[in-house]
């Protein structure tokens, strides 16, 4: 295989929402090309993109699928992306080591939430757009209400490169305002007719036509110039104004395909091959120390790790894209990110699961290798004369949580071999080991996520787990100051155990004043303040221990031992055992024994002083409340806000953004352990919703009755 340089190579991300027809357009685009000799279909599970176990199983993808092809004396490397919102990781990593967007967008639903996040994340990344409007040919094909739709979410950088004669089972031509050429296909797709344009089309034509000189002309001023003199453009000065309006991202093609019978694919295709801007004319990369990368293949060779699969009879096969210098069979290459030394011992150009050996790939290339011993996604392999890494992927927050577990006991150790495994594979599959909670807690973009996580660990490792839901993380407080004292006693023959701790707690906020006086029950305790600790707590808040002994009531050897059974209680909270913060304690007395007074006793008298008094500090528990946005239609909108509402949701606002409402709420974490089907369901799969922590706030009291007679009943079992 021919080895490509930079300027004759570009690389493209295939996205849009879950149905609009990547895979077949990925599909047909293969066969135009020549790389396949004949077009699968996703119901014959014969299709070069979806070839796992797992997407044959669901009829859907759930990676994407890299895949080249050789066109025009250019290499076009492609990469097929789910469209479902749970694997939109999958998009963003895409998107992050491709240059190009083409959004497929279905003429027969229009522009759907899908499309609008996908189209998001191209806005945060600068990317071109393409749009590709597909499945013309279906009976509910609606272009010029799809076009509408696309102006009214993306603005009038929208331009038609193309439209349909007619939309549904009728089309069978279309007119390229590029070109200003009719194409017309046979019932069966494939190689077009090349025709004038009919004479009713002519001014529509026409009109179009003149909309994209004037949209080119504008990117320019060289061509801008030669409109307002001439009032007209070359084809290939059009193209290079178009080339350049991409680049920047004020103009949006339009293309016309039907994917499933092969027609406007290969016309797409030479657009993509003769305008979209190449990998050379992209900005340049960025390391983590902010240097700017040149994208030259005489420079140090420089390897960024962007996905890792694991293939029967193969092993793990890892994706990178060269970002800069040129990388051959055999380098010797060091991963910054670990330190370790990797051989490329073999390369590949894939196909999905076709591998083309090949020796050479330049910057801005995408490969593949295998067997190597320790290189995971997001890794970055340099030469001797290189110190670059790269980490610009950022994934969303994770928006489903499950606990798992195994069946059999026996295969925990295993069971966390392979969740880190999978991690590895699609870093938005979180894998936390929760010491609070004490389970294994997997987090990821939604119910069909983690069920395609258990799918894989059940059929492809053969070990059978289950899915709970998950504990809440919930925190202690208190909300008056209280105090306790507590006298340790043991005596069992020989060295005795004595210890007496008198303190007051209170609740802590941040810049509170010194302690100076209390007062319980008539009686007044001054202060003394000696010296102050502030515990930064791990789990957020804050321990501040203030040591107010006089007298030499407690010897300061033992305040150590106060504080930790002061800690102990605030990792095991009195009334449910959570976590507790923001709790300043004032020890002011106590009492030792000459000989039998020691740490322990000074630990436990400190921990059992602190219940006492967390008990009559009315003591509350707080649940952790999450920021929720959800991206509606609005003729969904009473229905999702009615859901909230029984969800304990504070409604913080609403907004119309493009034809979708957007809700911002805030919603309890324990709320939203099944939002993400409830809302699929309410919905028919048309909305989406992000989720990030934004406090702790008191629970209501009717619900911390709940939680606490939970817990006594749980303990009592124990």
């Amino acid at each position: 295989m021919k080895v490509y340089q930079s300027h004759e190579i570009k690389n493209i991300a295939l996205l849009g929402s879950k149905g609009s027809g990547k895979t077949t357009l990925a599909e047909a685009m293969l066969f135009e090309c020549g790389v396949i000799k004949r077009r699968g279909t996703v119901d014959a599970q014969n299709t070069v993109s979806d070839y796992f176990p797992v997407e044959r199983e669901y009829g859907y993808s759930v990676f994407s699928t890299v895949f080249y092809a050789e066109f025009l004396g250019k290499k076009l490397n492609v990469i097929d992306c789910p469209g479902s919102d749970d694997f939109v990781g999958s998009a963003i990593t895409a998107l992050n080591v491709t240059d190009t967007g083409v959004i497929v967008v279905d003429s027969q639903y229009g522009v759907e939430v899908g499309t609008q996040n996908i189209f998001r994340y191209t806005d945060s990344l600068h990317k071109p757009v393409i749009f590709a409007m597909n499945q013309l040919d279906g009976e509910k094909a609606d272009y010029d209400n799809t076009i509408e739709q696309l102006r009214e979410s993306f603005g009038n950088k929208i331009v038609q490169i193309q439209y349909p004669i007619s939309c549904g089972a009728s089309f069978n031509a279309m007119i390229d305002v590029l070109k200003m050429k009719m194409y017309k296909w046979k019932p069966e797709g494939g190689t077009p007719e090349v025709l004038e344009i009919p004479e009713e089309e002519k001014d529509k034509a026409a009109d179009l036509h003149q909309k994209l000189i004037e949209a080119a002309a504008e990117n320019d001023e060289g061509l801008m110039e030669k409109f307002f003199d001439q009032g007209v453009l070359t084809e290939d000065e059009m193209r290079e104004g178009i080339r350049k309006g991409l680049i920047t991202r004020s103009m949006f093609p339009v293309f016309c395909v039907s994917a499933l019978r092969d027609m406007g694919v290969r016309r797409m295709m030479e657009f993509l091959g003769n305008v979209v801007p190449f990998v050379d004319e992209m900005p340049k990369p960025v390391a983590t120390d902010g240097t700017e990368v040149a994208l030259d293949s005489k420079g140090p060779t420089s390897l960024y790790f962007f996905k890792t699969t694991v293939e029967p009879h193969i092993g793990e096969v890892s994706y990178f894209k060269v970002m800069s210098g040129t990388v051959k069979e055999g380098d010797d290459l060091q991963n910054m990110n670990r330190g370790s030394k990797e051989r490329i011992a073999q390369m590949f150009c894939v196909c999905g699961q076709i591998r083309t050996k090949i020796e050479e790939l330049v910057a801005g290339d995408i490969g593949a290798t295998v067997k190597l011993k320790d290189v995971r996604t997001g890794n970055t392999l340099d030469d001797k004369n290189c110190e670059y890494i790269f980490d610009f992927v950022k994934y969303p927050e994770p928006k489903y949580q499950r606990a798992i577990k195994p069946v059999n006991e026996a295969d925990a150790e295993k069971l966390s071999e392979i969740l880190t495994r999978m991690h590895e594979e699609d870093p938005t599959w979180i894998i936390e080991q929760s010491k609070e909670l004490k389970q294994t807690i997997v987090s990821g973009q939604g119910e069909f996520h983690l069920r395609t996580l258990k799918w894989r660990i059940e059929n492809n490792d053969k070990i059978a787990v289950e899915y709970q839901e998950p504990k809440i993380p919930y925190r202690e407080t208190i909300t008056k100051a209280a105090r306790a004292d507590y006298r340790h006693k043991k005596q069992s023959g020989g060295a005795g155990q004595f210890g007496e701790v008198h303190l007051i707690i209170e609740p802590y906020y941040e810049g509170m004043p010194a302690p100076e006086s209390y007062k319980f029950n008539n009686q007044e305790y001054k202060m003394n303040v000696r010296d102050t600790q502030v515990i930064d707590l791990e789990w957020g808040g804050k321990l501040v221990f203030v040591n107010c002994i006089v007298g030499g009531a407690i010897d300061a050897r033992f305040l150590p031992a106060i504080l930790k059974g002061l800690m102990d209680r605030m990792e095991q909270g009195p009334l449910t055992g959570s976590y507790a913060r923001d709790v300043r304690v004032c020890v002011y007395d106590g009492k030792m024994h000459p000989v039998d007074s020691n740490e322990i006793s000074f630990r436990l008298a400190g921990r059992n002083a602190f219940s006492e008094a967390f008990k009559n500090a009315g003591p509350k528990i707080l649940e952790p409340i999450y920021d929720v946005e959800v991206l509606v239609p609005s003729d969904k909108m009473g229905d999702v806000m009615s859901d909230l509402q029984g969800r304990r949701a504070i409604i913080m606002g609403m907004t119309s953004e493009k034809g979708f409402e957007k809700i911002s709420a805030k919603v309890p974490l324990k709320e939203m352990a099944s939002y993400s089907t409830s809302l699929s369901s309410i919905t028919g799969g048309r909305s989406s919703f992000t989720m990030k922590y934004s406090s702790y706030e008191l629970v209501p009291s009717d619900i911390q009755d709940k939680l606490l007679k939970a817990y006594e009943a749980s303990q009592s079992a124990e």
